[in-house]
């Protein structure tokens, strides 16, 4: 039999051979989940236990902790130092938070619940409950995105209903402004805190860390370009970053500034996005959006430099560190402010 006759054969094979690993990482997939969902249940029935037998102890105070500790030091022995004062304290909060078990979701492990249970809000735990299952964030991922304060930088410029709708898949994204953070932290690309550095070096490191992000980026962004030529008659222009976001069905340019921003790159961003809207746009698709990542801005000089009904050019913020809380806090004080003195 010729190499040609026995090409079909090997393809065959070939699609054969990946059906069975399929099967086996599918099989693999599965196992590791029910392992980790049955760690789940076992600490909240645990947590359970503990919670019905505090109860009969309600009127002494001290009852609860005198239970755990003495719990503690007669199961330690036996099953080790995971199931110390501090996870048993954890297990009851977790019972209390969670105490309907047809409620605790498959999708996530006890290292997420852990992280859960410490937020003491229950809209922004639910926010996060919520994108964990719908985005598979990994744990990793979950604490990555808590720490650096996504759902109050969604606040900002948005409404705590809006944000809580879209994670509970209730209603889509209709701007921008709902998905698009400012400010953007990029804390992950591990870029030292010096003066000056070239634009070409973040971009360079954003696509060496894009799956980061991504995640940064938020709901339905895909990677289409970097340093895309535009020619306009005999001038060649290139914006930095393409990207697509399927749920706001339109195109996202991305420009870096390693600087305050100015007029002129507002400009520049512009001729961008126009560009994309006349020749790269369908017709079935959203007006492009454009972002000017800076490492600062003049909310006013955006806002004069920008048509009233500017809705597709955006200006963002980044630092390259987690934000504190305080600098949250000041940010929401100066959007506030903002917002009082345009009305």
């Amino acid at each position: 039999m010729s190499e040609k006759d026995n090409m079909p054969q090997k393809s065959v094979l070939t699609n054969f051979v990946g059906d069975i690993k399929n099967i086996i990482n599918d099989a693999r997939n599965h196992a590791i989940r029910s392992i980790d969902h049955a760690r789940v249940v076992m600490y909240w029935s645990i947590g359970k236990r503990i919670f019905e037998e505090e109860q009969l102890g309600k009127d002494r105070a001290d009852y609860g902790s005198y239970l755990i500790k003495n719990l503690a030091s007669q199961i330690v022995p036996v099953y080790g130092s995971g199931f110390g004062v501090r996870q048993l304290q954890r297990c009851r909060q977790f019972y209390k938070v969670y105490p309907i078990a047809s409620a605790l979701r498959t999708q996530l492990c006890w290292t997420q619940y852990k992280q859960l249970i410490a937020i003491s809000d229950p809209d922004k735990r639910e926010y996060y409950e919520l994108e964990a299952v719908n985005e598979g964030w990994t744990s990793r991922q979950l604490e990555r995105q808590i720490n650096s304060m996504l759902y109050e930088r969604l606040l900002l410029s948005n409404d705590k209903e809006k944000v809580l709708a879209v994670a509970r898949n209730e209603r889509t994204p209709e701007s921008p402004t709902e998905i698009i953070k400012d400010p953007m932290v990029l804390e992950f690309l591990g870029l030292e805190r010096k003066p000056q550095y070239y634009e070409k070096d973040l971009e360079s490191e954003l696509i060496n860390h894009i799956s980061d992000f991504l995640l940064e980026l938020g709901k339905g962004f895909t990677f289409v370009a970097r340093q895309k030529r535009l020619l306009i008659e005999d001038d060649e222009y290139f914006a930095d970053l393409v990207f697509y976001n399927r749920l706001l069905r339109s195109f996202v340019i991305i420009e870096l500034k390693t600087h305050k921003l100015t007029h002129q790159d507002l400009g520049q961003l512009q001729l961008y996005v126009n560009y994309y809207d006349r020749y790269e746009r369908q017709p079935d698709e959203n007006p492009t959006i454009g972002i000017l990542l800076c490492t600062d801005k003049n909310d006013t000089a955006v806002r004069l430099t920008l048509p009233e009904d500017n809705k597709t050019i955006l200006a963002s913020k980044y630092q390259l560190y987690l934000p504190t809380k305080e600098q949250l806090i000041n940010e929401i004080n100066a959007v506030k402010k903002l917002a009082q003195q345009s009305k």
